[in-house]
């Protein structure tokens, strides 16, 4: 089909200068068919839109099938249904009479036409659901009596405003991993785009524009789980706003006052619960619940892959001549391995094993970062409750003391004062877990402090209970030594004689 212009130019050229069908045709560069039926031929009309007629467009197939098509453009290549499982499908589930031709030609055209659809659609919305942003925010814990600093990834849906948090020990790439594969299950599926910042788990090096070389580790990850990336420019926090904000939000709104910590899983269930209760609020702008609005995000989900990816990275290391390695800053000693040997360390998010080149295990142990804590201020804070001791129960550090240390301190309200005296004396020589096993039985709640660190120096200075010796053979035992076979095999003249 000619355009307008090319058409008017081919009768211009045989009704006002006189040219053959051939001259034109070589003129134009167009076959002589073409030319004979646009230069003698009517003027053709606009084509008017045609219906789509047969039984997929007529009976409502078409329909069924185009709602397959976008499921399935949801999951990975090799787990949508193919055109003839839609075949099958649509004959044994819905009754369909046609041929299997027809859903062929049916499907290879509107698989194209829905996935630009899509892409269209989605560029007329501000934030389409299904698109998701990702941040870090630091945030503060209790455990065991003092501060933890915790890393928080937090990821955010900006069309609901829902949102999912994870805690985590650092910002690694170990972390940041199995941080999203975490979010990704609480979501209940993967999001069709991911922004992130430049983070340094997941980015190497930024390039012009939108050029970003990404972390092997990464790059496998979202390989696994299907999603697109979207980064941020730098310096560019707003960006990704909406992410921002939740940071900020669920710091002030969960994180104060600092929650008691037992463990990460427990830290982690907590916080999905507190999380979930957020969506029960209307959105700031929509007047709806985010809970519903989040039913849309969910729909466009991807699928969550069948298996789940292990997160972890492989180092390699050389003992020094101290038969020491280095993780994360902190030396380990390995006695099972060869000084100068080199071992492999598989790093996971929260622990690492050291391998020999042959696979053998020789050290595990938690990444130094998991117990690193900062110190609670309890001398100060004693300080005030002892000039305000009615005040004691209503402090907001007092539920970070040990359960029966706060027992111990209010169970007789009328000597108070007088045990928080006590207690202060006890923290400058003993540690709160060594008051709390000082108080294992209620019978100890009757003593006086300085009672109470009587009981803690003298489980001190007690021996310790003997070890268990496994390596001499049971024959062994109890062997007593006869000198006069020495005699007999130094002094032979002595065979027969007293020894002395």
């Amino acid at each position: 089909m000619l355009a307008m212009p090319e058409t008017n130019y081919i009768k211009f050229l045989r009704d006002n200068e006189g040219l053959t069908i051939n001259e034109i045709a070589r003129k134009t560069g167009r076959n002589w068919r073409t030319v004979k039926k646009h230069a003698d031929g009517d003027v053709p009309l606009e084509r008017l839109p045609s219906r789509n007629r047969g039984m997929m467009y007529e009976e409502g197939y078409g329909e069924i099938v185009d709602i397959w098509l976008e499921e399935d453009m949801k999951l990975k290549q090799k787990e949508r249904r193919t055109s003839k499982r839609l075949f099958e499908q649509l004959r044994d589930e819905h009754g369909f009479k046609g041929s299997y031709r027809t859903v062929c030609e049916y499907v290879q055209y509107r698989r194209p036409v829905l996935k630009a659809e899509k892409g269209t659609r989605y560029e007329r919305l501000e934030h389409p659901p299904g698109e998701a942003q990702v941040d870090f925010g630091q945030m503060t814990v209790v455990k065991d009596g003092s501060y933890k600093d915790l890393k928080v990834l937090i990821m955010s849906f900006p069309f609901s405003n829902a949102g999912f948090a994870y805690p985590l020990p650092a910002e690694n790439a170990e972390c940041f991993l199995e941080g999203l594969k975490q979010l990704f299950k609480q979501a209940g599926g993967v999001p069709t785009h991911l922004r992130i910042d430049n983070l340094s788990a997941a980015v190497v090096s930024i390039g012009k524009g939108d050029k970003r070389t990404y972390t092997d580790s990464f790059l496998r990850f979202r390989s696994h789980y299907g999603f697109e990336v979207q980064a941020c420019n730098p310096s560019s926090g707003h960006e990704k706003g909406n992410v921002e904000k939740k940071v900020g939000y669920t710091r002030n709104n969960v994180f104060v006052t600092a929650p008691v910590m037992a463990d990460f899983p427990q830290l982690a269930s907590w916080l999905q619960v507190k999380m979930q209760e957020d969506m029960n609020r209307p959105h700031y702008e929509k007047s709806v619940l985010i809970k519903d609005l989040f039913e849309e995000d969910r729909r466009q989900l991807k699928a969550l892959p069948i298996s789940d990816l292990e997160i972890y990275s492989l180092d390699e290391s050389t003992l020094n001549k101290y038969g020491e390695i280095t993780v994360d800053g902190e030396k380990f000693v390995i006695h099972k391995a060869k000084i100068k040997h080199s071992l492999v360390i598989k790093k996971e998010w929260n622990a690492f094993t050291c391998f020999t080149n042959n696979g053998e295990i020789v050290y595990q142990d938690f990444r130094p970062y998991m117990h690193k804590t900062r110190a609670i201020p309890w001398f100060d804070i004693l300080d005030d409750w002892i000039r305000k001791p009615r005040a004691v129960t209503y402090s907001r550090f007092f539920k970070y003391l040990p359960e029966r240390v706060r027992v111990y301190l209010t169970i007789k309200p009328e000597e108070i004062k007088q045990r928080l005296r006590g207690f202060k004396t006890l923290l400058e020589k003993h540690s709160l877990e060594e008051i709390q096993l000082a108080l294992e039985t209620d019978s100890r709640f009757e003593r006086q402090p300085h009672e109470l660190g009587y009981l803690i120096g003298a489980k001190k200075a007690s021996y310790p209970e003997k070890m268990p010796e496994t390596h001499t053979p049971s024959i062994l035992h109890d062997y007593q030594t006869d000198l006069h076979t020495y005699d007999r095999k130094l002094i032979p003249q002595l065979e027969g004689r007293v020894s002395h």
